[in-house]
């Protein structure tokens, strides 16, 4: 039987479309070719693992390419330095660290409390520092905001009871007090005097700022070109303390007028006169506390 025009029939190709069978169709008694069909088995089978093993490759190079992207990604995503480049630099090593190494622990730390100034201040055994007149009340004037005051005659003294008028020589000799300093600043006819009374402890201190009244007050002092005042008039005292320090103010005018509760320029005088003794105070905590935690 023919097969149709043209020569022997084509050999079967499992890739070829239209290819014709490696059997002879055309009669019911003739048996397929095995060994033809297990050679196209095989054929077959071989381009599988072709495929199989090229798709394999594509898919580690797809997934090498993502996990580079990853990384890049992820090391740009970190917050970069002002002016720094997010590109690498060309032609250096990079060193990795080795699997093997081991993370570097520290043991926990905290760092020591901060020294209090005032506990340097608050009894004779650790306020060390030097102290005088001109210590605490440095320079030849005081400028408190706008204010000028000038400076004027100091006085320093191991008799407390002898600088102090009225109740407060008892006050300060029931306390113990070892010392007493002195300082008076004027502003025109306002004189105020500055009186520092130094106790062996912050209690001793306290006591003294509690048990003294109205008529507690400090003698004025005066000299150096510094009339006299306070003497028989009416002036404005003040009485405040810390640490072992109990410090005292009056002030007045130098022409002798009493003070009344409308001359406000006497008021300022001794308020910016109490708060410069008690920054000056507290500076020699802080001095203290500094120069120890420098140690």
């Amino acid at each position: 039987m023919s097969f149709g025009q043209g020569g022997p029939p084509q050999q079967w190709d499992p890739w070829k479309p239209n290819s014709q069978q490696p059997w002879n169709s055309g009669g019911a008694g003739q048996s397929p070719d095995w060994a033809a069909l297990a050679d196209a088995s095989e054929a077959r089978a071989k381009r599988r693992r072709l495929l199989f093993i090229g798709g394999g490759a594509l898919a580690t190079v797809a997934i090498g390419t993502a996990v580079a992207v990853a990384v890049v990604s992820a090391n740009d995503s970190g917050k970069a330095s002002p002016g720094a480049s997010s590109q690498l630099p060309g032609g250096s090593d990079v060193s990795l660290p080795s699997p093997t190494g081991t993370v570097p622990s520290f043991a926990p730390t905290s760092a020591p409390p901060p020294l209090d100034p005032k506990d340097f201040i608050a009894s004779a055994q650790k306020d060390k520092a030097p102290l005088s007149p001109d210590i605490l009340f440095p320079g030849t004037q005081l400028t408190m905001g706008e204010t000028v005051y000038k400076k004027g005659p100091t006085a320093d003294t191991t008799n407390c009871a002898s600088a102090a008028k009225a109740t407060l020589p008892k006050v300060l000799t029931d306390n113990d007090c070892t010392r007493l300093i002195r300082v008076t600043y004027t502003k025109d006819k306002v004189a105020v005097t500055v009186g520092v009374a130094v106790f062996g402890t912050e209690a001793q201190a306290t006591g003294a700022k509690r048990q003294a009244d109205k008529k507690s007050i400090v003698k004025s002092l005066s000299g150096g070109g510094v009339k006299d005042f306070c003497v028989g008039a009416v002036c404005r005292s003040t009485t405040n303390s810390y640490g072992r320090y109990a410090y005292f103010t009056l002030a007045g005018f130098t022409d002798g007028k009493d003070v009344t509760t409308q001359d406000k320029a006497v008021f300022a005088t001794g308020d910016d006169l109490q708060e410069f003794t008690f920054r000056q105070i507290r500076r020699r905590g802080e001095a203290q506390a500094s120069a120890a935690a420098n140690e």
